[in-house]
């Protein structure tokens, strides 16, 4: 049983403002303790249902925010930039992937912490018609990668959009958000207690042979960013794009994963640990 958990930092246990992501910040070093205990329960929580096997990607920013020398030496860690390909060693020996930390898409109201990729220049994320934030862009890769999406946790805007896109997965709410700035925090402590819970029981129901559904985009994928200033969309406006307006760029490609460096199989790596 193998499961693959990508680790943003936003939907945190304990995290409520920018001042706990950037590395700038004075909240940062909490930032990134709060996130290690975050993946340390869930991995806990895979191996003690029967995982075999656990990758943990930081994907938040530009990578190197988990504490390496703090994180469950059961874990294989996956870190560096740029993510390209996105998620290495995604495929269908994976059985199951967690979405650790993550938060609603740009634009949700009350969403705590709420962006699509880019809290600085991208305003909206359509892909194929369907508003997408980071939960359904890499779901949508995991599903070309024949992995389904089991565990999500973050704010209850997370949560309630995972379920609404992805289906009957297991989710662990570890606060309520009260705007983009603001939420209602559970106790880290608890917070992980519900990470825990959660993966662990992702996890029983994979080991039980329940199917969870994969989240696939049909190809052709046409994707359309709008983006916050029209200079972004001018600078985006390259070679193969069309422009719709003033903000908007779209883009069409014959999967998901083209959009962010392909699928790792086609990059002749192979897994030797």
């Amino acid at each position: 049983m193998k499961i693959y958990i990508s680790v943003d930092m936003e939907g945190i246990s304990g995290v409520n403002s920018p001042d706990y992501v950037l590395r700038s910040s004075h909240l940062y070093q909490t930032g990134q303790r709060l996130m290690t205990e975050d993946v340390n329960a869930a991995v806990r929580g895979a191996f003690d249902a029967g995982a075999d096997e656990v990758i943990v990607a930081d994907m938040h920013a530009a990578s190197g925010n988990i504490l390496v020398e703090q994180l469950d030496p059961r874990a294989l860690f996956l870190a560096g930039t740029p993510h390209q390909p996105r998620f290495p060693f995604m495929d269908e020996s994976v059985n199951g992937m967690f979405l650790i930390g993550y938060h609603a898409m740009a634009g949700t109201l009350h969403g705590n912490l709420e962006h699509t990729m880019s809290s600085a220049s991208w305003f909206q994320y359509v892909v194929n018609g369907v508003p997408f934030g980071e939960v359904e862009i890499d779901a949508a890769i995991a599903g070309e990668c024949g992995v389904p999406v089991v565990m999500v946790s973050g704010d209850d805007k997370l949560c309630e959009e995972s379920r609404k896109m992805l289906g009957n997965i297991e989710s662990a709410m570890v606060k309520q958000g009260l705007g983009r700035q603001s939420a209602l925090c559970l106790s880290p402590e608890y917070g992980r207690k519900r990470v825990y819970e959660s993966a662990k029981r992702a996890v029983e129901r994979l080991k039980n042979g329940e199917k969870f559904e994969l989240f696939k985009v049909e190809s052709p994928v046409s994707v359309q960013t709008t983006y916050k200033m029209v200079p972004d969309a001018d600078r985006a406006n390259v070679y193969g794009t069309r422009r719709i307006d003033g903000y908007t760029v779209e883009e069409t490609r014959s999967r998901m994963a083209d959009f962010y460096g392909g699928i790792w199989k086609e990059f002749g790596v192979e897994k030797k640990i």
